[in-house]
């Protein structure tokens, strides 16, 4: 399973994101919640908390979980399908 991502930056720059499994199970650790779940309920945090973890683990980015988030004006579905 994988989600894709559209990430749109303070700076004015975007990018796709794809969360994969390693992602994906970092957030149900995370929130202890399913992944499921957001189909249901989606949060802004927890799709940031998705977006955050694919970037720092692909090394896009070093800055903590709320570090990061000061840079992100918004998060949303990304267009692109998930491969």
């Amino acid at each position: 399973m994988k989600i894709n991502l559209h990430i749109q930056f303070e700076d004015g720059n975007s990018k796709d994101v794809t969360c994969g499994a390693a992602d994906l199970v970092a957030f149900e650790n995370q929130y202890n919640v399913s992944v499921a779940k957001l189909a249901e309920e989606t949060r802004i945090g927890w799709l940031l908390f998705l977006a955050w973890h694919s970037e720092k683990r692909t090394g896009a980015t070093k800055a903590t979980f709320e570090k990061w988030t000061e840079s992100v004006a918004n998060v949303g579905e990304s267009e692109e399908n998930p491969k």
